[in-house]
């Protein structure tokens, strides 16, 4: 802590605060000095690796034969299986304290990165969200830059801060290479102005949407239109500007053409969500819905989210005092020991609405477009459910009073399979085409079902693995 003083309303005043710091870092690389990078002094490896991924002089782990750091002398030492050119042509860029390349891209094919899947707008303010929220530093003392990285929904995969916004990149291009973490397709969000050398590490890595709180320069503008990135300035406040390929956001003009009816927005009236609790889990050893998780407990995440869309939202679960932390109605099975379709039928039975939107308490990647769509055009006499790769999608369904008889008679009969019913009433599907209109990679129906799956998920929350792909995850249960 250092003694500052704050000037306000005519006065200074005295205080103790952080002033960021400054760490030059001597490169070395198959034993010549190359460069002082000048940044903040964390997770240096990182750093190192992302620099040499940035300037092509690796590109992967295993062209490493040395990476040794020594934070007490400010020495990085590197060897590399590449043999570097024998003249280094620096090239001084706009970053910040002046950023340093040898590679400054200009776009073109060789840039060129994989198309991106249309991204709703939410899932990019929700990145800028996380952002703000990881970025700790730079609420404390406004110094520090910060970036991150996360898939098409908005899920943060990477973050990382330094005092050169050029810095926080090459961190997340080092860790993502040390950890084997794939880049291409996913988005960037960032403090900082995008200017070419940013730009042109983006192209580099294969991130196909960038996203900065404040502004692009042109020439970073001309570069991502031809690498085909789309790029986005001044995210804030619910707005932001599109300066290239903004033919890659899914906005409501675009998605309407899929759409029956207009999706509302707000709370959506006539259909109430249920939330399947479950109950002690033989595959994960406990119960599923109470595991910590985001600073809570899994059943409260997916509460959070049905709350903003349904003025009702009922916990089917046959031990209600386990969720009186919950501010909703809790309800128990009519029939009990008949599994998922039994909690179907309660929910449904208990709802103040003529159809009710039904999730199990395992889904941590809930898509709120996709929600929408699917209780606009919610039938009140049968079933409207979604269909992914897999096949079809009971558990993250829309299903009408009208069908309460035929699962009644289902019960009765002794099936428990969800589909059982679906013979004795109406049922719509919406296809894979429509579903991935709003979630292309089908993150919707991940659940988790057993301590790897919550251990996986744990370690995508803290960007240290990626989602398995649709067609691992467990089908859910029919």
């Amino acid at each position: 802590m250092k003694t500052i003083h704050i000037y306000t309303n005519g006065r200074l005043e005295e205080k103790q605060g952080d002033i960021v710091r400054e760490f030059p870092l001597v490169l070395q690389v198959n034993g010549r000095e190359i460069a002082t990078l000048i940044a903040s002094p964390h997770d240096l490896r990182f750093l190192v690796a992302g620099f040499l991924r940035n300037q092509g002089f690796v590109e992967s782990a295993a062209d490493f034969h040395m990476l040794a750091v020594c934070d007490e002398f400010g020495i990085a030492n590197v060897r590399v299986r590449q043999e570097l050119p024998e003249r280094l042509k620096p090239v001084l860029t706009s970053g910040c304290g002046t950023g340093i390349t040898f590679t400054l891209e200009t776009g073109g094919r060789e840039a060129a990165v994989a198309p991106l899947p249309a991204v709703a707008p939410e899932a990019v303010f929700r990145l800028m969200e996380e952002l703000a929220r990881q970025a700790d530093n730079y609420r404390n003392h406004g110094g520090i830059h910060s970036a991150a990285v996360g898939d098409g929904e908005g899920n943060l995969l990477l973050c990382a801060e330094d005092i050169g916004r050029h810095n926080t990149l090459d961190r997340i291009a080092g860790e993502a290479l040390l950890k084997g973490i794939d880049l291409a397709g996913r988005i960037l969000v960032t403090s900082g102005r995008v200017s070419t050398e940013m730009a042109s590490k983006c192209a580099r890595l294969g991130i196909a949407l960038v996203a900065s709180r404040t502004s692009a320069t042109d020439m970073a503008a001309t570069l991502c239109h031809e690498a085909g990135i789309c790029l986005l300035g001044y995210v804030r406040g619910g707005k932001f500007t599109v300066y290239t390929h903004s033919d890659r956001l899914l906005v409501p003009e675009q998605a309407a053409a899929s759409l029956p009816a207009q999706v509302p927005r707000g709370r959506i009236p006539g259909v109430t969500g249920v939330i399947l609790a479950g109950g002690q889990s033989s595959r994960m050893g406990s119960n599923k819905a109470l595991l910590p998780y985001r600073g809570g407990r899994f059943i409260e995440s997916i509460h959070r989210q049905l709350s903003e869309y349904f003025d009702e939202v009922i916990v089917v679960t046959n031990t209600p005092e386990q969720y009186e932390f919950l501010p909703c109605r809790k309800v128990t099975d009519i029939h009990e020991g008949m599994g998922a379709l039994a909690g179907i039928h309660a929910g449904l039975h208990h709802s103040s609405n003529p159809a009710a939107f039904v999730v199990a308490c395992d889904m941590p990647y809930l898509n709120g477009g996709l929600i929408r769509h699917l209780a606009s055009m919610a039938d009140p006499g049968g079933v409207l459910i979604p269909e992914s790769p897999t096949g079809l999608e009971p558990l993250h369904a829309v299903y009408g009073k009208g069908c309460l008889a035929a699962i009644e008679a289902t019960l009765l009969s002794g099936q428990r399979r969800i589909v059982s019913f679906f013979g004795r009433t109406n049922v719509n599907r919406v296809n894979v085409t429509q579903v991935a209109a709003f979630d292309p990679e089908f993150n919707s129906f991940r659940n988790i079902n057993t301590p790897t799956d919550y251990y996986r998920l744990r370690e995508i929350e803290r960007g240290e693995a990626q989602p398995a792909p649709a067609d691992e995850r467990a089908e859910a249960s029919a």
